[in-house]
């Protein structure tokens, strides 16, 4: 048995941060690599050493594993860890380590050479007595011909076209209707050789309604196989999940054998040494099916860590040093109940899309029963180059409704100013009473109107939150005028007409109206509104509201103004005064909603289109974004050939629409 000395974490942010601190409990060094717009980061400062990689984006630098050993080698690190992504699942690289006489934190090659591959996953579990779904290879198929359809026919509709290497929703479509088929088989394709450079797809029957159910697993050098129990998962969008808890409130003891027993038995049926998790699909039946083996740490390992009481990076460090499983391992006790959200950087009412800017703030408040694992601070940039996970925020209770409770209270307190972010939805789906009685699935998302979610905890506050806004404004005008300046804007002798702010929140807008003075007047969208200032600055303002006294931070940014509280936030966008006429696209211009770029134009300059037809597709963190006509009309023109890069709200596409003519 050899003691590991030093590791570098071949990854970056949260989980490379999280690997430092088992490493650093345990008397090991480390060392981070990063790219080019990572050299700043947080991860990087935390290291006891660092080596650059060079490159912007991560097939330059991250996916580089000549790179990375040359830095083990440099550093005199005797073991690398992968984290999660990036090289952590290539056979590869983990064949190249031991070559070089380095430790790799994770399985053998032959494993993960195994399970990369979804369809040879399939076949050996079959093999293992693993219950799996009715698929199909699509390798070599003719999709012009019959053959496909007939083959879905066979599996059960509807179906689902899935990426043989990778994860993460990418390279995955639903079809229900065979006319869709052959284009959902060429758009999986495409994504799924963007972003793991092999675009080999198969066809699954895709079960309704069903859990995302999946197992710990842990084996070590001696041929020991243990489950530590499940993690629910189902709180998805795009096939990611973004809520996950265990344990899962579908699953008892008896449940829990039979899933745990089929997981021991696909890692018996590899030999599997190290962290894994199997994953099943749990049908409303109960039925639960084989989907994929996860030979790497997932990040959703807090909910089990704080369930168990064990560290599983520790383990993982013990089990690639040669040492066995101990008794608390190999028979765990799961105590309590421990809930996961994943704070993105996205903007869910407008289809997820991911964003990205400067962090201006960035706090999570610290807790009781909380553990936060982020990768990023304030003044940090988010980027499109990478995932736009912010942070995991996770929360420990008793039981279910305790840890929800927490984990609520936390998220409506956390500070995430500069960005558009997840948090309202996720504060919407912990206290919706469809999730607190356990009756989610996969389709939860789906089947609910998202922007209701995510505005149900703060809509009581919005028109005060909007006032606040206006406030602070005013205080900021005055404070900054030339003369007068203690004397609020708008201000008469006599009653006049109210002041007007305009803001946007999400979709909607906000007309705020007030008056100061002798007859003070608010209202939102016409309606009073009962308020009373205590104490207006820029940055802060405290007033009487129906009744009750708060105080509210405020802080402006170049995107929008948040207005926080005590028990929540809201980013308000407020309209320009006066509106730079020149900065506004023309009528039938269709812009880029993101950062990315141009991959596919399905168009021509002169092109007739329908309303809801692509006419470009541009891809951003490895994910297409088709951008499709508002209505009928003709394509004016392309400004943006496929290979551009383009920012948020570049002009991609002109339409002449039929109604303008």
């Amino acid at each position: 048995m050899a003691m590991i000395k030093k590791v570098l974490v071949a990854n970056r942010g949260e989980i490379a941060r999280r690997v430092f601190r088992t490493c650093r409990d345990m008397g090991i060094a480390t060392v981070a690599v990063y790219s080019e717009p990572d050299a700043d980061a947080p991860f990087v400062r935390e290291a006891d050493e660092a080596v650059p990689l060079g490159g912007a984006v991560p097939a330059e630098s991250y996916l580089r594993a000549d790179r990375v050993l040359d830095a083990a080698r440099l550093a005199g690190a005797d073991a690398i860890h992968p984290g999660y992504g990036f090289l952590s699942e290539n056979a590869e690289f983990a064949r190249r380590c031991g070559e070089a006489g380095i430790v790799f934190i994770g399985p053998g090659a032959e494993a993960i050479e195994s399970m990369g591959s979804k369809l040879t996953a399939r076949t050996m579990m079959q093999s293992a007595g693993v219950p799996v779904l009715p698929g199909w290879d699509l390798t070599g198929a003719d999709l012009t011909g019959t053959e496909v359809s007939a083959a879905a026919d066979e599996i059960g509709w509807p179906v689902l076209v899935k990426a043989s290497f990778g994860g993460g929703g990418r390279g995955m479509r639903v079809v229900r209707d065979p006319a869709a088929l052959a284009e959902a088989i060429d758009s999986a394709r495409r994504e799924a050789g963007s972003a793991f450079g092999d675009d080999t797809v198969f066809l699954e029957h895709y079960v309704d309604e069903p859990r995302h159910v999946e197992i710990q697993i842990f084996g070590d050098q001696h041929g020991n196989i243990v489950h530590l129990g499940e993690r629910e998962c189902s709180i998805q969008r795009r096939h990611q999940k973004i809520i996950e808890e265990s344990p899962s409130p579908a699953v008892d003891d008896s449940l829990r054998e039979k899933m745990g027993a089929a997981a021991v038995a696909a890692g018996e049926a590899l030999g599997y040494v190290g962290a894994g998790t199997v994953e099943f699909l749990l049908a409303p039946t109960g039925d639960f099916y084989f989907l994929e083996v996860n030979t790497r740490l997932q990040v959703e390992h807090p909910v089990t860590e704080l369930v168990t009481g064990l560290d599983l990076v520790r383990l993982q460090i013990d089990i690639a040093s040669g040492r066995p499983l101990g008794p608390e391992v190999r028979d765990p006790r799961l105590r309590g109940h421990a809930i996961e959200a994943r704070l993105y950087a996205e903007d869910v009412t407008h289809d997820f899309l991911p964003d990205a800017g400067t962090l201006d703030l960035f706090e999570v408040p610290a807790g009781a029963g909380v553990r936060v694992d982020s990768g990023v601070e304030s003044g940090d940039v988010v980027s499109t180059n990478y995932d736009p996970m912010l942070a995991k925020v996770i929360a420990f209770g008793r039981d279910r409704e305790e840890a929800a409770a927490r984990l609520a209270s936390t998220l409506r307190r956390t500070r995430a100013h500069g960005v558009t972010t997840n948090r309202s939805l996720l504060v919407g789906i912990l206290e919706d009473d469809e999730f607190g009685s356990g009756r989610i699935d996969t389709h939860y998302l789906q089947r609910r109107d998202v922007a209701e979610l995510a505005s149900a905890g703060d809509a009581a506050m919005e028109p005060v939150a909007a006032i606040v806004a206006a406030l602070a404004d005013q205080a900021a005008n005055r404070s900054s005028a030339p003369v007068a300046a203690s004397i609020p804007s708008g201000f008469r002798n006599n009653a006049s007409q109210p002041q007007t702010r305009v803001f946007t929140l999400g979709d909607r807008e906000l007309v705020v109206g007030y008056r100061l003075g002798r007859d003070p007047l608010f209202e939102v969208d016409g309606q009073p509104i009962d308020v009373q200032p205590i104490s207006v600055h820029s940055d802060r303002v405290e007033l009487l509201a129906g009744g009750i006294r708060r105080g509210f931070t405020v802080s402006a940014s170049a995107r929008a103004t948040y207005v926080s509280w005590p028990h929540g936030s809201l980013a308000l966008v407020p309209r320009p005064r006066f509106p730079d006429s020149g900065d506004q696209a023309g009528a039938g211009a269709l812009t880029a909603p993101m950062p990315g770029t141009v991959t596919r134009l399905p168009v021509a300059v002169g092109d007739e289109v329908t309303a809801g037809q692509t006419v470009i597709v541009i891809e951003a963190m490895k994910m297409e974004h088709a951008i499709t006509a508002p209505a009928d009309g003709t394509v004016a023109s392309l400004p943006s050939p496929v290979g551009t890069t383009v920012d948020s709200g570049a002009v991609l596409v002109v339409l002449d629409s039929e109604e303008d003519g």
